[in-house]
């Protein structure tokens, strides 16, 4: 494999207000989070990685959750005056902070942009009170427009919208109402996807009533038509971007680069010689900040798996991904893989020639795409 793989930075800060009932990541409600002790911690973890897997710069780095936007930026002062002292990251490093409206505090986003912090992804919702209430969440529509406002102030230029849609009493009609809301507020890059009901969280042991699928299927046609008229190009299954405004730090995800995962449950990739690894920390915030060992647990990826793992996220890009970086990520011969494993979707027309990218009509049917490789 090559030695040139990207490497990018993910931080776990699990703490919530209060946990959403479609959630299932791992966050934790706490009325009075360790912030600086755990701002301690990822800077023990940043040393025990960079120790075992070598000095790298980061591609991009993004603080996700649980709600990072409760962490004050002063605990995270340490983790990024080593990283920048360690010239791991500099002013052109994209980094992103998650935040929620119902957090905000212009103090704290004037912190995060001290800090480097160069990016928002605002996990909005909804803008109508019916969905906001119905998804549990803390903030309401004047709050999230407001902390859109406060960021650009507060010199954030770069910004995403997290948008759900499908959501409980959720009408197309409503949903298209909150695409307005971002036409006019000018969000240049937009997250909208289709809620789901997983597996450990509160919708799945009390389902709350969906639309039906009528709904769904005029949400999503409607939707999908407004959104590339704003000018904003679908590149990813669930992300819409101005060209240029693509979240580089996912598009490293979907192109199977590597990863360090710092803090509790974080998860990490790492390509080690002609060897993958997934790396995972402690996942309870109480046993990781309690642990003795900073280090984290690795699970090789099996060499016959490694074709399957690239392309379950390469397929997601719209553009899909090269053969020459297939190989250059797994190792494996792009033309003999396709061959013995994706046979029937050339059959059918799903696989453009040459490249691993699904075709208009397998975009339209990706799900039975992954389940071949799966």
């Amino acid at each position: 494999m090559t030695s040139t793989i990207p490497r990018a930075l993910y931080v776990h800060i699990p703490w919530c207000v209060r946990k959403c009932p479609y959630c299932d990541f791992n966050s934790h409600e706490q009325s009075d989070p360790p912030f600086e002790r755990y701002g301690q911690a990822l800077l023990t973890d940043l040393d025990t990685d960079l120790t075992r897997y070598g000095e790298v710069p980061f591609t991009s780095v993004f603080l996700g959750g649980g709600t990072p936007s409760l962490m004050p930026p002063e605990a995270l002062w340490p983790l990024f005056d080593a990283l920048h002292r360690r010239g791991l990251i500099d002013l052109s490093t994209e980094i992103t902070l998650e935040a929620n409206p119902g957090t905000r505090d212009l103090g704290h986003l004037s912190g995060y942009r001290a800090l480097g912090i160069n990016r928002l992804s605002i996990g909005v919702q909804s803008f109508q009170a019916p969905q906001l209430e119905a998804l549990g969440r803390i903030h309401n529509a004047e709050d999230a427009r407001a902390m859109v406002a406060e960021a650009k102030v507060a010199g954030f230029d770069r910004i995403n919208i997290d948008l759900m849609h499908g959501t409980p009493g959720q009408t197309a009609e409503a949903a298209l109402a909150d695409l307005q809301v971002i036409e006019a507020l000018g969000i240049r890059h937009l997250s909208w996807y289709q809620l789901t009901i997983e597996a450990n969280t509160a919708f799945y042991s009390s389902p709350p009533k969906l639309p039906d699928e009528s709904t769904l299927e005029a949400t999503d046609s409607a939707g999908h038509q407004f959104i590339e008229a704003m000018g904003l190009v679908h590149y990813e299954v669930s992300a819409y971007a101005v060209p240029g405004e693509e979240a580089r730090h996912n598009v490293n995800y979907w192109e199977f680069g590597d990863y360090l995962g710092l803090g509790a449950g974080a998860h990490g990739k790492l390509t080690v010689g002609d060897q993958v690894i997934r790396t995972q920390r402690t996942r309870h915030p109480r046993h990781y900040l309690n642990r003795v060992d900073s280090a984290a647990q690795e699970s090789p990826l099996p060499p016959d798996h490694l074709g399957a793992e690239c392309l379950l996220n390469g397929l997601r890009l719209k553009a899909g991904i090269s053969e020459k970086l297939f190989h250059e990520r797994t190792g494996l011969d792009p033309i003999h893989y396709r061959r013995a494993n994706l046979a029937k979707a050339d059959e059918l027309g799903l696989l453009e020639p040459g490249r691993f990218q699904a075709t208009p009509l397998g975009w339209r049917h990706l799900n039975h795409v992954l389940e071949m490789l799966v």
